[in-house]
């Protein structure tokens, strides 16, 4: 059986319907988590705003499919339930908007754990805003040429193509950074036998933001494939991009704050390097402190360490608190 358009477009909407409510059952757990954790350190605010603000895009695309689907299966029955309309170019839009805010989030985690340095997110701002820009120019396009058509007319396609993979880039250079950045600062931890228990950290670091941009690279890469293509698949890939797009970032909020990973979602301590001092007086013998570019793990000992110990200079610190993590 060929798959239709019109049958395409339902299967998405039945697909989305479901990983709304998936989603919306996890950003709800996520605000408890948040709550709670708010008793012991201070909320990233500019993070949970952003998630937020994914679930409000997420749930308005939902809400302009279920109206769709509501009023064209009254009015025309299946067949032309594909077929474009003015309510669909804005619910196009909001995938792509989705897509770009998605990747905000994940560049502003790059640009804490490079240490507030922008320079190193330039090129990945500018590939998702670019490919923000070719689906708006598609959007416009696509109205003005065919305004009903179901998919995106053959000439469109090569800057539809740019328009979703420049943000599949955007994730892949980001992703890679982050990791990386975590993977350099903590290397030094093996050859120190104070520090090795940090490795467990930043590998818990690392795997939460390889596997949150693994579902989000997944479904872009998808989505790439089959607009390319042009396959009538694209329509039930496209929808359900949209919620993926706000459940990868918002289940890193809830593993953090359960203790399974550590994240960004508190302030973090700026760029930090390790220093010997003499022991404080209101610090107990025994015990030390060690921050690598804000992933912060604490290493008790038996026995009080000789004359010295080892504690955490900041740069450029913007909290004084000592726990605090991020990614």
């Amino acid at each position: 059986m060929v798959l239709s358009n019109d049958l395409a477009a339902l299967i998405g909407f039945g697909s989305e319907a479901s990983l709304w409510g998936m989603y919306t059952v996890i950003f709800l757990v996520s605000l408890s988590v948040l709550l709670w954790r708010r008793r012991t350190r201070d909320v990233n605010w500019v993070i949970v705003s952003a998630n937020c603000f994914l679930y409000v895009l997420a749930t308005t695309h939902y809400a302009i499919e279920f109206n769709h689907f509501y009023t064209t299966l009254n009015a025309i029955g299946v067949v032309g339930f594909a077929n474009e309309t003015q309510q669909l170019v804005g619910a196009d839009l909001l995938i792509s908007l989705t897509d770009f805010v998605g990747d905000m989030v994940l560049i502003y985690r790059c640009y804490l754990v490079w240490g507030r340095n922008w320079y190193i997110c330039v090129l990945p701002f500018l590939a998702a805003l670019a490919g923000f820009a070719c689906v708006c120019g598609v959007v416009h396009l696509v109205v003005a040429v065919a305004p009903t058509a179901p998919v995106a007319p053959a000439a469109l396609v090569p800057l539809g193509t740019a328009g979703y993979a420049l943000p599949l880039c955007t994730n892949v250079m980001v992703t890679s950074l982050i990791v990386g950045r975590i993977w350099w600062t903590s290397r030094g931890a093996a050859k120190n036998a104070a520090l090795r228990s940090t490795i467990s950290t930043t590998r818990k670091a690392m795997n939460i933001v390889v596997e949150s941009g693994a579902l989000y690279l997944v479904a872009q890469l998808i989505l790439v494939v089959l607009f390319a293509l042009g396959h009538p698949a694209q329509a039930i890939v496209a929808v359900m991009a949209v919620q993926i797009y706000g459940i990868a970032p918002t289940m890193i909020i809830i593993r953090v704050g359960l203790g399974v990973s550590s994240e960004q979602t508190t302030k973090d301590s700026g760029m930090t390097h390790i220093s010997w001092t003499r022991p404080s007086q209101n610090r107990a013998f025994g015990q030390s402190t060690t921050v690598f570019n804000t992933v912060v793990t604490t290493v008790t000992h038996d026995e009080p360490m000789p004359n010295e110990t080892m504690q955490m200079k900041t740069i450029d610190s913007h909290t004084d608190k000592d726990s605090i993590s991020a990614v």
